[in-house]
């Protein structure tokens, strides 16, 4: 699959799917892709990357790298443009040495068909894991591997020439149904670049479960969701007040205490004070 240059502001994508447009109904699987990304763009003037899909959609054309969004499944992106970075430099702001992220970069997402991609963020605020990948234009083979097995997401690459894999993200807890589809897609915009998937090989993982875990997996999963990932609970839950928005409730709350209290011992001295004098 080559994806070739976009015109002006419009995007050039492509979407490839796996064998025979058949939904995989295997419980666990491994993926290894064989990709090759390259192009005349300098360091960052390139873009935008492409995908690796296990989703319920098929053929639908979008911005995600090519597919579309609200997306329901599995995305593994390999992300050679940063579009936040790009953003910051405009406004003068720096990433932290912590928080900054360096491209390419390779990513993994679950969306449930009510999430968005944040494409102007590259992807951070739904991102499960990743790690810088130097993909681009590159002499030896490149490779991206993904397992699923146990409910267990692996993601590794071989993007050295060493036929060594790197771990990239290892995430328990991730729940995707059977039935899916395997597919490729990917995208360019006003800076452009070649993606060439060489082969998709799956195969099916032989896989020995105790009583306890086959039990654990017996209920089918009918929704992509991952343990402890908030962004994907069905409901979204209601935003909260923030901890300055806490603390000044709290700190005004006290103060109109304490003026109700001082009201209250003037108000009973001076009642003392005129009940005494009719006294005298």
């Amino acid at each position: 699959m080559i994806v070739y240059p976009g015109v002006g502001s419009l995007s050039s994508s492509h979407w490839e799917l796996m064998g025979d447009a058949m939904p995989c109904h295997l419980k666990d699987w491994e993926m290894q892709v064989h990709f090759k990304i390259h192009g005349q763009g300098k360091k960052n003037l390139n873009g935008d990357g492409l995908a690796i899909w296990y989703s319920k959609e098929r053929m639908q054309k979008g911005p995600v790298f090519g597919n579309m969004d609200n997306f329901t499944g599995l995305g593994v992106f390999v992300d050679t443009y940063p579009n936040e970075e790009k953003h910051l430099e405009a406004q003068k702001k720096r990433y932290t040495p912590r928080t900054q992220r360096i491209f390419p970069y390779v990513l993994a997402m679950v969306g449930n068909g009510t999430i968005g991609y944040d494409h102007e963020r590259d992807g951070r605020p739904t991102e499960l894991g990743g790690c810088n990948a130097m993909v681009r234009n590159l002499k030896h083979d490149t490779f991206l591997f993904i397992r699923y097995v146990r409910r267990r997401l692996t993601v590794m690459i071989d993007i050295d020439g060493q036929h060594e894999w790197r771990d990239c993200l290892d995430l328990p807890g991730v729940q995707l149904p059977r039935g899916y589809y395997f597919g490729a897609t990917a995208l360019t915009g006003d800076l452009s670049d070649n993606h060439d998937i060489i082969s998709l090989k799956l195969y099916e993982l032989t896989v020995i479960r105790s009583e306890k875990e086959e039990e654990e997996e017996e209920e089918e999963i009918t929704i992509p969701s991952v343990d402890n990932f908030e962004l994907l609970r069905l409901v979204p839950a209601e935003e909260g007040m923030s901890t300055v928005a806490i603390f000044f409730t709290v700190l005004f709350s006290m103060l109109g205490c304490i003026f109700l209290i001082i009201i209250g011992l003037v108000g009973y001295n001076q009642w003392k004070e005129s009940r005494r004098k009719r006294f005298y």
